[in-house]
């Protein structure tokens, strides 16, 4: 019975024999640091949509004011405060000037404002952050206390000295924006540097005669990119809704040219008897701003390494 028993059990089973490349593939396919960010960003469903959207109104802005017939600063005593028609799909304003092609030119300046400010800001920030925390000393106290004193002059105050020696528009109001707006960023990096440059790996290279340029480009930026990238997607909305505001108010971007600020102050004008107006471009700055804030939740969760093979 034992043997019959033996017989029967290897007959259910097949030799198969070795093979030496399954035996080392790996089940999970081996993913970079930034492959494996896009996969996780891509699974947020939320910071998807998010992107997205960011991604319509950027190429809206791009072709958006061609897709109609009227440019966005001619005017028609015919047709002023017109509403939504098939003729002008968002209406005209009170010079019959098409708000179409109007709120899209408007989208393209407010978001070239937020992005190449905040892009330079981001520049000018990591480079003095990332050379002070560095070499410490005596290079760190100065740079710092010109921080300091950045710090305490309010922003409204160098847009208005801006404006002032500088004509109204997109350069004055870039210029004022990165001239204070830099220095969160610096003291960000500063703090990040400190704490990485103790590492271990940081210490070999040093050791193995790597000079100082190629340890802050080569083992310090790398391991700073994802908050940085992080820290700055979440800078643009502010830099935006800054513009907006200083559109708002009359301090930003002037007429005949036309940003989402200018647009609405134009707007609230005639709230009460065409709020449309005022509808548009307070809707896309809204939406603009939460799609940023939720991509930036979705980034920083995305380039954080302690999360990276969940």
């Amino acid at each position: 019975m034992e043997a019959t028993s033996e017989t029967l059990d290897r007959t259910l089973f097949e030799r198969v024999g070795k093979d030496r490349d399954k035996m080392e593939s790996i089940e999970r396919p081996n993913l970079t640091y930034w492959k494996d960010a896009w996969r996780r960003l891509k699974a947020n469903k939320i910071a998807t949509i998010a992107l997205c959207v960011v991604g319509l109104y950027v190429v809206m802005s791009v072709v958006g004011p061609y897709m109609t017939s009227y440019a966005y600063t001619a005017t028609d005593a015919k047709a002023t405060d017109a509403l939504p028609s098939a003729e002008h799909w968002f209406g005209t304003d009170m010079l019959g000037r098409d708000l179409w092609s109007r709120v899209w030119m408007g989208a393209r300046t407010s978001l070239m404002i937020g992005f190449v400010a905040t892009l330079l800001n981001t520049i000018v920030g990591g480079i003095v952050g990332g050379v002070a925390g560095y070499y410490g000393g005596k290079l760190d106290m100065v740079l710092m206390r010109i921080v300091d004193v950045l710090y305490g002059i309010p922003y409204i105050i160098v847009a208005i000295l801006m404006m002032v020696v500088m004509s109204p528009g997109i350069g004055s109001l870039i210029i004022a924006m990165v001239i204070t707006r830099w220095i969160g960023m610096a003291r960000f990096v500063r703090g990040e540097v400190l704490r990485i440059k103790e590492n271990d790996y940081v210490a070999a290279a040093r050791v193995l005669g790597a000079s100082d340029a190629t340890i802050l480009i080569r083992h310090i930026a790398p391991n700073l990119m994802g908050l940085i990238i992080t820290n700055t997607m979440m800078a643009i909305p502010n830099a935006i809704f800054t513009e907006a505001f200083l559109s708002f108010i009359g301090l930003g971007i002037q007429p005949p040219e036309c940003s989402w600020g200018l647009l609405a102050r134009e707007g609230s004008q005639t709230l009460s008897i065409y709020p449309l107006k005022l509808f548009f471009p307070a809707f896309f700055i809204s939406t603009t701003m939460l799609a940023l804030n939720l991509l930036g939740d979705g980034l920083r969760d995305a380039l954080d390494p302690r999360l990276r093979g969940e």
